[in-house]
């Protein structure tokens, strides 16, 4: 285990459960199994011309294999800090990170984690088809789970609504096809954990609301585990199984929302007494977090 720092965690990581073994006709229809992220009293530092300034503050989460949690709270509390932490983009002066039982530096050189930024960042060169297997190609070297073959990756494509465009180039995409694709790509790669920056922020409120929905008919199939950064209440409650909620000055988590929701979810559910509960919860710790 990957130690910074002076106080270090010995962190006891749940094993994963059996993996599924995938259907002969090559399919979705059997979940695969996320890995398991332990985040043991991770703080996290950055200089600011002769003095630091603390990003993030003893931050301890244990994330279930196939578990979507989603991670809330005002800017510059530090969500997408943690996020990069996890998959190994920056270093970390205190605690412990753990990705199915390796460091986030192992994790990603063995491609166990896939990002879904907040821009699509498709070349612009290449077909939606090829835009969709580009990390595919490019990270074969060292990756212990194989990415998904050609017919998986027509199964996603189909069930975001792209069967038709697959030999479309971007410019003939809208913003909301191109975040599509961008999914679909992220998912594709085979990694067991997925990182989720805002992919949608970019995106209007009609376009964005469709996305959620297409976002969990994805996790659905497949059962990655996501951590997923966000600014919405609704988008928060109606995709996760947990929401954590996170104050600044330093970022550290300040509330935890168990979303009781059943799943598949639907835009149904948005008007069910339960998950109305869980948003008022919410924004009532995102109200607290303000007030200080």
């Amino acid at each position: 285990m990957t130690r910074y720092g002076r106080d270090a965690y010995d962190v006891a990581v749940p094993p994963s459960p059996p993996s599924v073994a995938a259907p002969a006709s090559d399919g979705l229809s059997a979940r695969s199994i996320g890995a398991p992220v332990s985040i043991r009293g991770v703080s996290k530092w950055f200089r600011t011309g002769r003095s630091f300034l603390q990003a993030l503050e003893g931050i301890d989460i244990d994330i279930r294999p196939g578990e979507f949690l989603s991670l809330i709270g005002p800017s510059g509390c530090g969500k997408s800090t943690l996020l990069r932490l996890v998959g190994g983009l920056l270093p970390y002066e205190e605690g412990a990170v753990e990705v199915d039982g390796n460091s986030p530096a192992r994790a990603r050189d063995t491609k166990q984690i896939g990002f879904a930024p907040q821009t699509p960042s498709l070349l612009a060169w290449r077909t939606v088809r090829r835009n969709v297997t580009l990390l595919a190609e490019v990270n074969r070297r060292g990756a212990i789970h194989p990415p998904l073959g050609e017919a998986q990756v027509l199964e996603l494509l189909e069930t975001v609504g792209l069967g038709d465009f697959l030999d479309r180039l971007p410019k003939e995409l809208s913003g909301g096809m191109q975040q599509r694709v961008s999914l679909v790509r992220c998912f594709a790669l085979g990694a067991p954990v997925l990182l989720m920056d805002e992919p949608f922020s970019a995106l209007d409120e009609i376009t964005r609301n469709e996305m959620r929905y297409l976002l969990l008919d994805l996790w659905e199939r497949t059962g990655h585990t996501v951590i997923f950064v966000t600014h919405s209440i609704p988008e928060a409650v109606i995709l996760s199984d947990r929401v954590l909620v996170m104050a600044t000055k330093p970022g550290r988590v300040v509330h935890a929302e168990d979303i009781e929701l059943p799943r598949p979810r639907s835009a149904a559910m948005e008007d069910d007494d339960r998950f109305l509960a869980h948003m008022r919860s919410v924004r009532r710790a995102l109200g607290e977090v303000s007030a200080r």
